[in-house]
């Protein structure tokens, strides 16, 4: 993935040749972007072979289409995700396929529309303001670690608006709890590739296991306490006691709100935080463009707070969010097994095969992205956005599966952003490479400090 045009970017170093086999199960642990052949930033289709397993790597967005759309029957979530998130998350709306997936998507969908999204704006804004205030109280001069930051706001709204404040739970220790259970998942990935047995131990295993039990219980004592004493709060443990299938009328059971719950604690604040994370340091590196955005947010809110009707205004702020995740989007790679032989660009790929949508690479093909390792909003003005592929441009997925809270992130991205920039201003160290690392997530694999400074 050259980056001819701003080399002090934290960019993907590919391997020049095909890594072995127990190189490639080392990278995978080890960073599973690096795994990634060369070929796939390049050709619509790679084929790989590890341990007698193929891999098909599908990069261009027709395919891509084929994958989470037109054939989306044929592909179910990969082993590899399924043995690295089903422990924590149990069979919930991110894990589940066929029947089991669909009746978790119906009964959820109204809890996401965007009338309840608008709903949540104002504890999105007053969780930024809250870090704003926080930030503005440090010593001249100070550092913070942004995305340990950006989660912890985040994680204040996911708790703000799912489980009725903090008073319900130790918001720290289940930050930790998702951290250290992500830790792990190298092995996992890496063991169900090589069709390991799911006993195998494995280095982190006892700290992942503590983590998932911790986080399972905590939840689950939450939703009986609920379902037991009621409360008037309107948010999301609510939601799911009263979710129905409107097929069916089917309910959730205890187990099933704690998995979901967990599931969207753990993407919901993760891929937000980590999107914003990226989106100051993009910004610190294009203080044009930030200029750009300080103009719009003062000519939205008049120089005052920014308020919820203010955020609909926020337009070039979204897109700049938009332009975020397809240079570092928070899932890069997008795994999933075939059930049945399909065919894939004029090429048959048989069942049982992985195929892998490197999201990453997708976001980089220069014949749909022009300079695509630079950072440009505008590329999300709607006449471009609308001339486009739609499967060009996949951080929440695709198809029936697409993320169900694609709205609310942007909602909350954009909120955050348009509080936090107009009294501060964050700064990388000269020449700091932040690296990138993937936990099932896409982070910066030396941490991101930044140096604050009051506007």
């Amino acid at each position: 993935m050259p980056d001819t045009h701003q080399p002090d970017l934290a960019r993907l170093a590919l391997p020049d040749e095909p890594l072995g086999s127990i190189a490639l199960l080392r990278a995978i642990i080890r960073n599973p972007l690096e795994a990634l052949p060369r070929e796939a930033f390049e050709a619509p289709l790679t084929r790989r072979t590890l341990m007698g397993r193929h891999r098909v790597f599908v990069t261009a967005p027709e395919l891509i289409e084929t994958v989470l759309l037109t054939e989306a029957d044929a592909f179910v979530k990969s082993d590899a995700m399924r043995r690295a998130l089903a422990p924590a998350l149990g069979d919930a709306i991110l894990t589940a396929d066929g029947e089991r997936w669909r009746w978790q998507r119906r009964a959820v969908a109204p809890i996401f529309r965007p009338d309840r999204v608008s709903g949540f704006l104002q504890p999105m804004l007053d969780a930024a303001a809250a870090t704003r205030d926080r930030w503005l109280a440090l010593p001249p001069g100070s550092t913070v670690e942004l995305g340990h930051e950006m989660m912890r706001t985040t994680f204040d709204i996911i708790v703000e608006t799912m489980l009725s404040g903090h008073g319900a739970i130790d918001v720290a220790q289940v930050e930790r709890g998702i951290t250290d259970y992500l830790a792990s998942t190298g092995w996992s990935n890496a063991l169900a590739l090589a069709r390991a047995p799911g006993w195998t131990p494995f280095p982190g295993q006892r700290r992942a296991a503590r983590a998932r039990d911790y986080l399972r219980g905590e939840l689950l004592r939450l939703v009986e306490e609920r379902r037991r004493l009621g409360s008037e709060r309107d948010d999301l443990i609510a939601s799911l006691l009263a979710a129905r299938d409107p097929e069916t009328g089917q309910a959730m059971d205890d187990r099933d709100i704690a998995d979901n719950l967990l599931t969207f604690i753990t993407a919901g604040h993760e891929t937000t935080a980590l999107a914003l994370t990226w989106a100051f340091y993009l910004l610190a590196h294009h203080p044009e463009e930030e200029a750009r955005l300080l103009a719009e947010i003062g000519a939205a809110t008049g120089g005052g707070p920014l308020l919820p009707r203010h955020v609909a205004a926020l337009a070039r702020t979204r897109q700049a969010v938009q332009e975020v995740l397809r240079l570092y989007p928070p899932a890069p790679i997008v795994a999933r097994t075939t059930t049945r032989a399909v065919t894939l660009g004029g090429e048959r790929v048989e069942a049982g095969a992985n195929v892998l949508l490197p999201v990453l690479a997708t976001h980089r093909l220069p014949d749909v992205w022009p300079e695509p390792d630079r950072f440009d909003p505008s590329r999300f003005d709607p006449a471009a956005a609308k001339a486009r592929h739609r499967y060009a441009w996949l951080p929440f997925g695709g198809g029936p599966r697409i993320c169900i809270g694609l709205g609310f992130a942007l909602e909350e991205a954009t909120a955050i952003l348009g509080t936090l920039l107009p009294a501060l201003r964050l700064r990388p160290a000269p020449g700091f490479d932040p690296g990138l690392q993937m936990r099932i997530t896409l982070r910066p694999a030396r941490g991101m400090p930044m140096r604050v400074e009051r506007r």
